[in-house]
């Protein structure tokens, strides 16, 4: 019935329009209200995009769920490909094949790929709790009664889930243990932090805690007991899946046969550019030593460099004091070499929460684009408690000094964040763009932005080598991404090119295995967007000539919000 009544709805806005601007309304009127309907079924989808009306309720997992949103995203295509894409502006003709991309990939998610049979982790019911708690975007005691209501639902959500997942693969089950276990430590501990600024909350919160936490439990008992030794399933998408995939997560026209092609050509280019620079480090590094360029092993020397600057790394007291010093030399760099513009908004730094450790050093947390004046975070990792010192040391090597220098570049000035800040400026008839950002357009600026800095000369051969080394990483990325899913690439195969040919510490190395396994497509969008964003520089240098100025050029580039970068370019007129 409900879905009946949406598709009168959908047809009426469809047709009822008339006029000048016709598909123009026509599309407006249809994209916002898919949107008003996506936000209202996906409430947790919601509240990260920074919209709170839904934050009392978690999503539907049910089958029954399943299918209606099976049926909702087919009648917004059928009804989408009613209206000539010609007729319309060029804010909405971008627009709608936005649109039409997102929701043949939802079908596509939905009705091929059907992970909610076999991927555990999409039973992850840590975020949005979490995203309750992160920013101040509402008064502390409404916030958590919007807790108390989520945790009501995480025993329903978790039968779900045991009706549901069928046979998954080994590596997403042991990875659902890992997770429930941090939910379980994030409601039973670090909840309980926020109720002691709201005791008045205690008593009527503490039924609802203790039952989630049971329910959490007791489902972390069936993930070892019941799911866990029938985990045989298979994680390689293989290629008719994993073709498509690719296509609807990059919005790019390179072929997975192109971007391979490509990235074992870059590698190839791109160690020898490392060598270069390692050879006239070597001489600053160890000046009681003469290189013979004829018998030195080119990845010897490269290893030896790199291995030096690893002696310079973070520890767990001091790394958010490195970051915030970091963070604001970059900050001064950019403005005075004129580089791009620099948002006056603030992004504050804080210590990764525990639950979020172990994987990366450090990541940007934008607020949703439907949020109004929330913080960007710029969180920096200590490592998990139970780590060992050897793996503690491992980690801080992979990111010392250099490469955490790199990485504030790449998370927050000029990348992520600066970028992020400047999109979101941006404004159209609808928040498609805004809500549907390409991932390619936002890690190819983010990669970009490394090449800018080191370009402008920011701290010498020391960052460029550290910065080769994230390009030999994305690179990386991109071929196993492909090989794992699609050519039956082995674990060993994959860490001894990452090792051998990447340089990474084994402990990076096993840990980009296993998100390999975890996320098809997702690692390709590193080095596909960072090609697209130099061509858009290129063509754009190609047509201004000698005129080029850099920064009006990074200005014009992140004024149109976060499209995949083959729309940018149009944009710009290149």
């Amino acid at each position: 019935m409900r879905v009946t009544i949406l598709l009168l709805v959908v047809v009426l806005l469809v047709i009822s329009c008339s006029g000048p601007n016709q598909a123009d309304r026509q599309f407006e009127n249809l994209a916002n209200n898919y949107i008003e309907r996506l936000l209202f079924y996906n409430p947790e989808y919601a509240t990260a995009l920074g919209e709170h009306r839904y934050d009392n309720r978690m999503n539907d997992y049910s089958l029954e769920d399943v299918s209606r949103s099976l049926k909702m995203h087919r009648l917004y295509l059928d009804s989408l490909r009613e209206i000539n894409f010609a007729q319309l502006n060029q804010t909405n003709r971008i627009d709608a094949r936005i649109l039409e991309n997102n929701l043949a990939f939802n079908i596509f998610y939905l009705d091929t790929l059907r992970e909610y049979e076999w991927n555990p982790l999409n039973y992850n019911i840590g975020n949005g709790i979490y995203s309750l708690l992160a920013r101040d975007f509402a008064p502390l005691p409404e916030r958590l009664i919007n807790v108390k209501s989520r945790l009501e639902e995480i025993p329903s959500v978790l039968d779900n889930a045991k009706i549901n997942l069928k046979n998954p693969p080994k590596v997403h089950t042991e990875t659902a243990i890992l997770q429930n276990k941090g939910n379980i430590s994030l409601i039973e501990t670090d909840l309980t932090h926020f109720l002691k600024e709201a005791p008045e909350l205690q008593e009527e919160f503490k039924p609802a805690q203790d039952a989630a936490v049971k329910a959490l439990k007791d489902y972390g008992e069936w993930l070892e007991d019941d799911l866990l030794p029938g985990s045989d399933g298979e994680f390689r998408l293989g290629e008719e899946k994993y073709r498509r995939k690719l296509y609807y997560s990059l919005e790019s026209d390179y072929t997975k046969e192109t971007i391979l092609a490509m990235a074992e050509k870059d590698l190839k280019e791109t160690q020898e550019a490392m060598h270069e620079t390692a050879k006239q480090l070597f001489v600053e590094l160890f000046p009681q030593k003469t290189l013979k360029n004829k018998t030195v092993d080119r990845k010897k020397l490269i290893k030896t460099v790199l291995d030096k600057l690893a002696e310079e790394h973070p520890t767990n007291e001091n790394i958010v004091e490195l970051a915030e010093a970091s963070l604001a030399s970059c900050t001064d760099f950019v403005r005075s070499h004129n580089i791009v513009t620099v948002p006056d908004k603030p992004v504050r730094i804080i210590v990764m929460p525990e639950f979020q450790r172990g994987v990366a050093v450090a990541y940007c947390d934008s607020p949703g684009p439907l949020e109004e004046g929330g913080e960007t975070f710029y969180a920096i990792s200590p490592t998990p408690e139970d780590w060992s010192k050897n793996r503690v040391k491992s980690f801080f090597r992979e990111y010392n000094n250099y490469m955490l220098e790199n990485l504030t570049v790449h998370e927050a000035m000029p990348g992520h964040f600066l970028q992020l800040a400047h999109g979101n400026q941006f404004n159209a008839p609808t928040k498609i763009r805004s809500i549907f950002y390409s991932g390619t357009f936002v890690e190819g600026w983010a990669t970009y932005s490394e090449q800018l800095m080191v370009e402008a000369g920011y701290l010498g051969p020391e960052l460029k080598m550290q910065q080769l080394k994230m390009r030999l990483r994305l690179l990386i990325n991109a071929i196993i991404d492909q090989k794992i899913h699609t050519a039956g690439m082995t674990e060993q195969q994959a860490m001894d090119l990452m090792m051998n040919e990447g340089f990474q510490e084994e402990g990076e190395a096993a840990g980009k295995w296993r998100r390999a396994c975890l996320t098809s497509a997702q690692l390709s969008t590193y080095f596909v967007g960072n090609m697209e964003v130099n061509d858009i520089r290129n063509s754009y240098e190609a047509k201004m000539g000698d005129t080029t100025d850099l920064k009006t050029m990074h200005d014009l580039m992140l004024s149109f919000g976060s499209p995949a970068p083959k729309y940018v370019k149009q944009m710009m007129g290149i």
